[in-house]
C-alpha cells in the first residue's frame, strides 16, 4: 500500500515544492525551463565565486533553503531522491557565469548519480571556458570498512555550504575555497538512526522495521543502515552512536577525543517530534561533555531530511577559531538557524529559583489539634482518590485522553509524600496555600491549575478569620477564581458543577447559629447529585466540549472527583466529632 502524501501529483511534486519555496521567498528566483533556484541578486556577485549544490528532492530544507548571501548561490533539484539533470546543472553554471562571477564551485554529496551528473556538467562548462571546480562531500561515519564508493554525503554537507559561503562572501578565490572546504570535510562525520522508513510519493516504504527495532547508520534516501538494534532510551542510543562514530578502529570515524572542540548538529530526518529532538540534543550534549569534548557551537533542527522518516542524525565537525568565524559569518539563507556565537560548553545553564516571600508570623506553626485533624482529612482524601483512579479514567475516556484518575492519583501521592515530611500547618490559610503550590507543581494538566487557582483564592478570606462564615467566603472565592480563569460556568459539565452546588449550600454557614454538620452534609449530597446530573449535560467547557454530546453518557469525572473529596472531608470530620 502506498503512503499518503499531500501532493498535487507524484510527477510534479518536486517542481511544486521548489516553486512554493521561491513564491514565499523574495530573495530567490527560479531559472526558466529548469528545476533550479537562484539568488535573486545575482548581479551583486560580480567578481566573486558562485556556489552551486543540489541533489534529489525530498531532503528539504536542503538544499534550496540554504541559498542566500553567505551560503549558496543556487541549487539544482532532481526529482525525489533522484540526481538532477545534467542540462539543468549546466544551465545554472552558465547563468551565474553570465552574471559576472569569476568561477563556480560545485558542492556535491557523494552519491554515484550526483558525482556523474555534476561531473559531466562541470566538464562541459570547462570546455566552454567557464572556471568550475567540484568538491565531493562524504561525511558518513557508519561503515567500519570503507567501500570503493567511499563515504556517503549526509547532513555535514550543510556545514560545508556555510564555510564555503563565508569564504566566497569574503572574496576568496575558487581554488582556495575548494582546497579549504576539502580540508574541513575530512574533519567531519555524520551518523543517522531511524525509528521508521520513509516512502517516495506514489511508492511503498523503502524498508520495514518491527515495533522494537531501530536502524543504525542509514542514508538519506531510505536505504538500510549498517545494522538493526533493539529500541532503547535516548541516552543509550546517543551513547551507542558516539561510541561508533569515535571508535578509532572504524575507518570512517571522526577524530574526536578529550579536549576536542566541535560544531554539533542534531538533525531531524523529517518525522521526529520536536520534543524527541530536544531530548536527543540534551543527551548528545551531556555525552560529549562527559567525554571531555567542548561543544563550540550547537545546531538543532531540520537541515537535511529524508521525507517523513522518523529519525535523526548527529554531525560533529572539529573546529578551531578561524573555522568558527566562518560558521558564525552572517547569512541570509532562510533555513540556517540563528546560532549563538558563543560556546555551548562552559555556559551556566540554570539560575537560582526566586526566593519565597516571607511567611506571616505564626503561620508556620504545626502539630497542633487543627494540624492533626487536617492531616487525617488529607489522608482520607488521598485514599479516596487513589481508590477512584480507574473509575475516573474510565469516565474520562469518553472525552479522549482518559487520564483524570491518573492526574488525581498523582495529586494524592504528592500530598501523601508532603505529609510524610512533617505535620501540615495549623493555619487554614497557610494549609490551602501550601496545597495550592504542591498541586500546581505535582498534579499537572488543567486539573492542577484549576485546583491551584481554587485553593489560592480560597486561602485569602481565611487569613483574617476561620469561622464558618469565613469558610463559606473561602468557597465563594475559590469558585469565582475558577470561573474567571477557567471560563466554565454552572451547567457546563465540569468539576465546577459539584463545587458550585456545594457552595450554594454552604451559604447557610453565614447565618448565626448554623450547624456545621447539617450544612456540610447537605452540601455534600448536593455536590453528589450535581455530579450525577452532569451525564445529562452538554459540555460547555474543557476538552469534553469538543466531543459530541451523544458520546457523553457518563458523569463528568472531574465533578465526580470533587464530590468524592467533599464526602471524604465530611466523613473524617464526623468521626472526629468536630
Amino acid at each position: 500500500m502506498t503512503s499518503k502524501k499531500l501532493v498535487n501529483s507524484v510527477v510534479g511534486c518536486a517542481d511544486d515544492a521548489l516553486t512554493g519555496l521561491v513564491a514565499c521567498n523574495p530573495n530567490l528566483q527560479l531559472l526558466q525551463g529548469h528545476r533550479v533556484a537562484l539568488r535573486s541578486d545575482l548581479d551583486s556577485l560580480k567578481g566573486r565565486v558562485a556556489l552551486l549544490s543540489g541533489g534529489g528532492s525530498g531532503h528539504e530544507p536542503a538544499h534550496a533553503g540554504f541559498i542566500g548571501k553567505g551560503m549558496l548561490t543556487g541549487v539544482i533539484a532532481g526529482a525525489v531522491f533522484t540526481s538532477p539533470a545534467v542540462g539543468s546543472i549546466l544551465a545554472a553554471i552558465r547563468t551565474v557565469a553570465q552574471a559576472g562571477t569569476v568561477g563556480t564551485l560545485l558542492i556535491v554529496k557523494n552519491y554515484t548519480g550526483d558525482r556523474l551528473n555534476f561531473g559531466l556538467a562541470r566538464e562541459q562548462a570547462r570546455a566552454e571556458g567557464i572556471p568550475v571546480e567540484m568538491v565531493v562531500i562524504g561525511d558518513d561515519s557508519a561503515f567500519t570498512v570503507l567501500k570503493k564508493a567511499g563515504r556517503r554525503g549526509l547532513c555535514g554537507t550543510v556545514l560545508i555550504h556555510k564555510v564555503a559561503g563565508a569564504l566566497a562572501e569574503a572574496g576568496v578565490g575558487l581554488e582556495e575555497i575548494a582546497k579549504q572546504v576539502s580540508t574541513v570535510a575530512k574533519a567531519m562525520g555524520t551518523l543517522g538512526l531511524s525509528l521508521s522508513s520513509c516512502s517516495v510519493p506514489g511508492s511503498k516504504p523503502t524498508f520495514e522495521l518491527s515495533a522494537d527495532e531501530i536502524e543504525l547508520g542509514l542514508g538519506i534516501h531510505g536505504e538500510a543502515g549498517v545494522r538493526r538494534i533493539k529500541m532503547a532510551t535516548a541516552d543509550e542510543i546517543v551513547k551507542l552512536m558516539l561510541d561508533h562514530m569515535t571508535n578509532t578502529s572504524n575507518a570512517s570515524h571522526v577524530p574526536v577525543q578529550p579536549g576536542s572542540s566541535v560544531v554539533m548538529m542534531v538533525n531531524n530526518l523529517g518525522g521526529l517530534s520536536f520534543l524527541e529532538l530536544g531530548i536527543i540534543a540534551d543527551a548528545a550534549v551531556r555525552s560529549l561533555e562527559d567525554r571531555g569534548v567542548k561543544i563550540a557551537r550547537a545546531l538543532v533542527g531540520t537541515f537535511m531530511s529524508a521525507l517523513e522518516m522518523s529519525g535523526f542524525s548527529l554531525t560533529f565537525l572539529l573546529a578551531d577559531e578561524p573555522l568558527l568565524k566562518l560558521i558564525d559569518a552572517e547569512t541570509t539563507a532562510a533555513a540556517w538557524p540563528n546560532v549563538a556565537k558563543v560556546p555551548v560548553t562552559g555556559r551556566k545553564r540554570s539560575r537560582a529559583a526566586p526566593r519565597e516571600p516571607p511567611e506571616a508570623p505564626g503561620s508556620t506553626t504545626a502539630g497542633g489539634v487543627a494540624s492533626k485533624r487536617m492531616a487525617l482529612v488529607l489522608e482520607q482524601v488521598c485514599a479516596t482518590l487513589l481508590g477512584l483512579e480507574e473509575h475516573l479514567n474510565a469516565l474520562d475516556r469518553a472525552a479522549g485522553d482518559g487520564d483524570c484518575g491518573t492526574t488525581h492519583s498523582r495529586a494524592a501521592r504528592a500530598i501523601q509524600g508532603w505529609l510524610k515530611e512533617g505535620p501540615p500547618p495549623d493555619s487554614p490559610a497557610q494549609l490551602l496555600s501550601k496545597l495550592s503550590i504542591l498541586l500546581l507543581e505535582k498534579m499537572g494538566g488543567s486539573s492542577g491549575a484549576i485546583y491551584g487557582l481554587f485553593l489560592t483564592a480560597a486561602a485569602q478570606p481565611l487569613k483574617a478569620k476561620t469561622d464558618l462564615p469565613a469558610w463559606s467566603a473561602a468557597m465563594d472565592a475559590g469558585l469565582e477564581a475558577m470561573q474567571k480563569y477557567g471560563k466554565a460556568a454552572p451547567g457546563d459539565r465540569t468539576m465546577l458543577d459539584s463545587l458550585w452546588a456545594a457552595g450554594q449550600e454552604l451559604h447557610a454557614w453565614k447565618s448565626p447559629g448554623a450547624d456545621l454538620f447539617q450544612v456540610l452534609t447537605k452540601a455534600v449530597k448536593s455536590a453528589e447529585a450535581a455530579a450525577e446530573a452532569t451525564k445529562n449535560m452538554e459540555a460547555g467547557a474543557g476538552r469534553a466540549s469538543y466531543i459530541s454530546s451523544a458520546r457523553l453518557d457518563q458523569p463528568d469525572p472531574g465533578a465526580v472527583a470533587a464530590a468524592a473529596i467533599l464526602r471524604a472531608i465530611l466523613e473524617v470530620l464526623q468521626k472526629q466529632g468536630v
